[in-house]
């Protein structure tokens, strides 16, 4: 491949050459298709990422070899979407593998902290929209989300690394996720280690203790995994009446946008089934995919192959009647009796 020389003098050892490879140009030899296949976005898509992160990856030395921002946005699409090594990454993008670890970890970081502005819990004047679409999904009055959570597998930690092991015997991080009948993400919490039970990190997230001292205009759909509340509704356990099952059906197939939430966001980012680093940077590499997920749904980024059928119900951590809290269970009573 050809290269660039730059001669410079290095005392009295004499003259050395210095051989910059020429990097690749994805966004020149690329078609769409195939920036698609390779990175998860378009050349628009691209440049718009880009834009975003600017102000946290411009880089301000003169050297004439430095990675553009938009190089380096190649550099993490293509870690995210491929889940291979970093030697692999490196050897498609024309950099040293540890330029790929490093820009990763800037990239991420960059992504994070946009979390705030593109994962936003639907406003009140969303709220009529969001239920319309859940009722289209399902037949489930009053939803304004669906929740669960879903496990990101990471290599074992150097330290406490007992607590990161799963109900599996996985490393993981256990990651809530509320979404949209859209399939966008509208809340997450991304920092428990896997052994911690969903119900705990449902408990402890700034969306339960707003929505315990606001109470929402709707309910979020759970699994039983989660405490009935009069805003979060959980199936029977057994439905002992017509109007029972059909609530347990409605429910079903409303919450089934979560499931097939994280079966895109995981196929879509295929480096989130396994992640081999430490576990602060795995959660940040997990919310620069949620952020890059909400792009992707905003700006209606095409991606055939994930273009499927939703994915079967996963069963429930906790398969016991869920708590009653608070009046939960005469909620779902008036829900049953009202509309089954």
């Amino acid at each position: 491949m050809a290269g660039i020389v730059h001669i410079f003098h290095a005392g009295r050892r004499g003259y050395r050459q210095r051989v910059h490879t020429e990097r690749p140009k994805p966004l020149q030899q690329y078609t769409t298709e195939e920036l698609y296949n390779r990175f998860r976005f378009g050349l628009d898509d691209i440049n718009y990422i880009a834009d975003l992160v600017r102000p946290q990856l411009q880089c301000r030395t003169l050297r004439s070899h430095v990675l553009t921002v938009e190089e380096q946005v190649l550099i993490a699409l293509r870690f995210y979407a491929c889940g291979t090594f970093y030697e692999v990454i490196a050897d498609s993008m024309g950099v040293h593998r540890t330029t790929v670890g490093e820009v990763v970890t800037a990239v991420s970081d960059a992504l994070a902290r946009l979390l705030d502005h593109f994962v936003t819990f639907p406003t009140d004047g969303q709220i009529a929209k969001v239920k319309q679409k859940f009722f289209l999904l399902g037949d489930m009055p009053n939803t304004i989300g669906v929740i669960d959570c879903t496990h990101v597998h990471i290599q074992a930690p150097r330290q406490r690394e007992w607590e990161y092991v799963n109900r599996k015997g996985r490393h993981s991080i256990n990651v809530q996720l509320v979404g949209d009948a859209d399939l966008a993400i509208t809340n997450c919490v991304v920092r428990w280690p896997g052994s911690v039970h969903d119900a705990r990190i449902f408990r402890e997230s700034r969306l339960f203790t707003e929505f315990q001292t606001n109470k929402p205009d709707g309910v979020i759909l759970a699994d039983s995994a989660y405490p009935l509340l009069p805003w979060v509704m959980t199936p029977f356990p057994t439905a002992n009446t017509p109007s029972q099952m059909r609530y347990n059906n409605a429910h079903g197939r409303t919450r089934c946008a979560i499931e097939r939430l994280n079966g895109v966001l995981k196929r879509r980012f295929a480096r989130l089934n396994y992640l081999r680093v430490e576990p602060q940077g795995a959660c940040q590499i997990t919310l620069a995919c949620i952020v890059l997920h909400n792009i992707v749904v905003h700006r209606r980024v095409p991606l055939s192959d994930i273009d499927d059928p939703p994915e079967p119900l996963a069963p429930a951590d906790d398969l016991g009647p869920p708590m009653d809290w608070s009046g939960g269970g005469a909620m779902r009573d008036a829900i049953v009796c009202n509309y089954f």
